[in-house]
């Protein structure tokens, strides 16, 4: 199928359409493209028409990811909020054997089937699958992106520990939307993006959020979510999955997207280690993978340094709690590191996990379902439910399942409780009586 270019002439008055993903992530994201000269809005129409409309144009085959993001763009085209012949759609391609390389050939498919084959479709890649005149993505940016990429990660990952402690209500998300403002007015400002500017605004963000008046008394089910990367993070896949566990009192840790963007450059060293290839690529992935290192760690720091919250988890370490369980060439989705993050929240006391997946999904069944005897084998009091998503699976059913996964967390919660008030030693009344 003939592609349509993104042009040059294009860049200058075409509003480029972003499917959702990670709403604080993304506004900051967009705030990025926009200093570069692109009109980027990100997309926020969801519900069932969504899924209609993906449904209508996409085999009900394809994964659940595939036909979301599909249909909230063209459900997004044919709002009539846009002008189509005005309007171009981007999307990601890693190089991968999943969802996001191939993707994009069938949203083409789809746009022509709706009779949009005239949009353009913008292809953002490391790995040069596709150019466009009209957008390049230049070092300048991609360290950008990298930057708005940490400071998404650090808000999710502080809010998340704040938000079912906090004395008064929306303390956290009010502070999250501060700081998104106050990065969005430096970012146009061009300040932020650097490492040392970095480290102080992370350092700041801690030490705001550990002065949030909180009530740690408070005895709150820690639950994980792990699990495909679109369905794991997104609202509209998930059925706001991180709102209805907040809703049932619950502090929840959603490992961030740094982690995964770490494993995907780390995949393609892996590849040149096992099978041969271009040391000049393996270089180039080290230079890349060196600097999100230094990120990851900039991030940590601030964490560990500034607050009495739990920091992320170095990508180094993860590699570590895998060793011995999958190798690192299992690789297909989110591979080895799927696992991984299992092992993460389970070592950080977030033992009750949720793994989100796509009904139907392959390599995140392995990885995720498949693995769950040999966690419980390695950690019997984990606490994990897998939940697939997909068009016909019912929200009722879905909670239902995680609330059964709640009521053992609780039981467990209990449990631990009693034993320890159990174990503690009596005072006699002769050791009571004053010598």
């Amino acid at each position: 199928m003939d592609r349509v270019e993104f042009t040059k002439e294009m860049r200058r008055d075409y509003t480029i359409l972003v499917p959702n993903m990670l709403s604080n992530h993304f506004k900051l994201l967009i705030k990025v493209f926009a200093n570069e000269g692109y009109n980027v809005e990100l997309l926020k129409n969801e519900g069932r028409s969504v899924v209609e409309c993906g449904l209508k144009y996409v085999h009900n085959d394809t994964c659940y990811p595939a036909l979301l993001v599909i249909g909230q763009m063209i459900d997004a085209l044919q709002s009539g909020k846009y002008d189509t012949h005005k309007t171009a759609l981007i999307i990601t391609q890693t190089g991968g054997g999943c969802r996001a390389s191939n993707y994009i050939h069938l949203l083409r498919k789809a746009l022509k089937k709706a009779g949009l084959d005239y949009v353009p479709v913008i292809s953002l890649n490391l790995s040069g699958l596709e150019r466009n005149s009209g957008f390049k993505l230049t070092l300048g940016l991609l360290r950008r992106l990298i930057a708005a990429m940490a400071y998404g990660d650090l808000l999710m990952l502080l809010a998340n520990q704040v938000r079912p402690y906090e004395i008064n209500k929306g303390d956290a998300d009010r502070l999250v939307d501060k700081w998104a403002d106050l990065l969005v007015s430096e970012f146009d400002s061009g300040r932020g993006f650097n490492k040392k500017a970095m480290r102080s605004y992370m350092e700041r963000i801690a030490r705001e959020f550990a002065e949030v008046a909180t009530d740690r008394t408070r005895k709150c089910v820690k639950v994980g979510i792990v699990g495909e990367i679109y369905v794991k993070f997104s609202a509209l896949a998930n059925n706001h999955l991180e709102e209805f566990l907040a809703g049932e009192g619950c502090e929840v840790n959603v490992p961030g997207l740094m982690s995964f963007i770490l494993f995907k450059v780390d995949n393609r060293m892996e590849d040149i280690k096992l099978y041969g290839g271009s040391r000049i690529k393996f270089a180039v992935c080290k230079a890349l993978f060196d600097y999100l290192s230094e990120i990851e760690q900039i991030e940590i720091d601030a964490v560990k340094n500034n607050s009495s919250f739990n920091p992320p988890t170095a990508y180094s370490h993860l590699r570590e709690l895998i060793y011995g369980i999958e190798g690192y060439g299992c690789k297909m989705g989110e591979g080895w590191l799927l696992t991984a993050e299992m092992l993460e929240l389970i070592e950080g006391g977030y033992g009750n996990i949720v793994c989100a997946q796509p009904f139907g999904c392959l390599p995140n069944h392995i990885v995720g379902k498949g693995m769950i005897r040999r966690l419980r084998e390695l950690h019997p009091d984990s606490n994990i439910v897998p939940i697939d998503y997909d068009p016909g699976a019912t929200r009722v059913n879905q909670e239902n399942r995680i609330k059964l996964m709640l009521s053992v967390a609780r039981e467990q919660m209990e449990s631990a409780r009693n034993t320890k008030v159990h174990d503690i030693k009596p005072t006699s009344e002769k050791e009571s009586v004053p010598v």
